[in-house]
């Protein structure tokens, strides 16, 4: 299937720009600027003074959520100022709460491994951010990110229909190609969305923001939701309920300190010895049991996904062949994708089977499974748990 790239803002246009202080945002809204284009900056405040994260004296640039929020805002004002750029921050911590950081909690404390940034870039960066925005009386006709991905638009219909929704495509630079964290975004809400970096490389962005003398070229990149020395203070709401460290064939190997510190793959930390190497194989939230196992029983061949979004609500009708990457780091691998029946488990939404070419290793429940035909995002959903493909 043949695709066509979006237009980009032209000049004249109102654009939008979501800003975070980093080198990504922070070139995109320079570019525009120089582009003519009427820039309007944003930032969206998360950073909640009264939760148990502790303060200290130094910025968390390497997290998005973290005590180094001011900061960033205050480069992120400077900037503006500078390029005579109108800017606002607008409020939406009660929402980062729910979305995000309730939702991680939730899910490790019930043995899923989630991914906070997706559930971000749905709820609030494309969602309640823009909501926020629409409240302050503010128009655009464009909003504009510093995400790796392109806008596309297929040329005939999808899955058989006449539809031909909005749809996110791989960026250039495929090593930080971000389509796996911008699924969910409903195609009604792509409409608007541009990333003027989808046609750059990273050498070439950091290149660009030397030349233009931006301060964001001297910063780390965010890494993590989170700083990784915060994980223990997030979950401090509630201590962990310990339990027993078993093998696949039900031996006690140790003690746990509560589930939410282990997912499946995990090899360091676990405080056990064994003959062979040792993984975690699976999660029992039921029993409160963590459960090991070697190397190769991590391989599965098939899993069921559900919670699925598509491109403008267009669900396929038959089994279909795709790429299916099923965490951030994976690379996309052949599956082929088929409803699957509803009578085995509690599922949100139609449940589908993804069987794998090839056996994969560590799937996690809790992870997003993002599915692409023609490197272009299909769908995707919430790996529900392992089967057999049979």
């Amino acid at each position: 299937m043949n695709y066509k790239q979006l237009d980009m803002p032209k000049s004249g246009d109102v654009v939008l720009v979501g800003m975070s202080g980093g080198v990504d945002s922070t070139l995109t809204a320079l570019m525009l600027k120089e582009k003519g284009c009427r820039v309007i900056g944003v930032t969206m405040s998360l950073w909640n003074k009264n939760n148990p994260l502790p303060e200290d004296n130094k910025p968390k640039h390497d997290a998005c959520y973290g005590p180094g929020e001011e900061e960033d805002i205050r480069e992120c004002e400077k900037f503006c100022s500078e390029h005579e750029i109108e800017y606002h921050v607008v409020d939406v911590k009660e929402q980062y709460e729910k979305k995000v950081l309730e939702y991680f909690k939730t899910e490790y404390r019930t043995g899923r491994t989630p991914n906070p940034c997706i559930m971000c870039n749905r709820n609030i960066k494309f969602g309640a951010m823009l909501e926020a925005v629409q409240q302050l009386g503010i128009e655009y006709d464009y909003f504009c990110t510093g995400h790796y991905a392109k806008i596309v638009q297929p040329e005939e219909g999808i899955f058989g229909s006449d539809a031909r929704p909005v749809m996110i495509s791989g960026a250039t630079d495929v090593s930080k190609d971000q389509t796996y964290f911008l699924y969910r975004i409903p195609s009604e809400i792509l409409e608007k969305v541009r990333f003027p970096l989808a046609g750059l490389k990273k050498a070439e962005v950091f290149e660009l923001a030397k030349r233009a003398g931006l301060k964001a070229a001297e910063r780390e990149e965010s890494q993590d939701f989170v700083d990784g020395d915060y994980f223990d203070v997030l979950f401090s709401d509630k201590p962990g309920v310990e339990g027993d460290i078993i093998d696949l064939d039900g031996h006690i190997l140790g003690r746990h300190h509560g589930i939410e510190h282990y997912t499946i793959g995990q090899r360091k930390g676990l405080g056990v010895s064994a003959k062979v190497p040792m993984y975690v194989q699976s999660i029992d939230a039921k029993n409160n049991l963590v459960v090991l196992g070697p190397d190769e029983s991590l391989k599965s061949d098939a899993f069921i996904a559900d919670d699925f979004v598509w491109p403008g609500n267009v669900e396929p009708v038959e089994k279909f062949e795709a790429l299916v990457k099923i965490r951030l780091a994976s690379k996309p691998v052949l599956c082929w994708v088929e409803k699957h029946a509803l009578a085995d488990g509690e599922y949100k939404g139609q449940p589908w089977k993804i069987i794998f070419a090839e056996p994969q290793r560590a799937v996690a429940p809790g992870q997003s499974a993002v599915l692409y035909v023609d490197g272009v995002v299909r769908g995707g959903g919430i790996i529900n748990r392992t089967t057999s493909s049979l």
